[in-house]
């Protein structure tokens, strides 16, 4: 049974920075892309960085590119956010996902994390 386990969330004023973490256990995940999505209070959860099996293609949504970096270390089954610039807006619970399909779909992943805070101060 995979566990997806996310890290690294919090309180943050605007422009600030915040780096999180999803660690697999479980099996490993080197052969699945992953993904990062995000929900605001009241809002349905989007899509916000996709990574395929290799790291050699990353994809974001247009509210995060230029800001987020997605990445992953096979050799630790984790894979990364990066957020700098962080804006109000970006104030969610943030999950992680792993999948066979690179995907922006969320139907598309299998496995997820239980999810994690970020909370971004004006």
């Amino acid at each position: 049974q995979v566990q997806l386990v996310e890290s690294g969330g919090g309180l943050v004023q605007a422009g600030g920075s915040l780096r999180l973490s999803c660690a697999a256990s479980g099996r490993t995940l080197s052969s699945y892309a992953e993904a990062w999505f995000r929900q605001a209070p009241g809002k349905e959860r989007e899509f916000v960085a996709a990574i395929n099996w290799s790291g050699g293609n990353t994809y974001y949504a247009d509210s995060v590119k230029g800001r987020f970096t997605i990445s992953r270390d096979n050799a630790k089954n984790t894979v990364y956010l990066q957020m700098v610039r962080l804006k109000p807006e970006d104030t969610a619970v943030y999950y992680c996902a792993a999948g066979r399909d690179y995907s922006v779909g969320a139907q598309s992943y299998d496995y997820w994390g239980q999810g994690t805070q970020v909370t971004v101060s004006s």
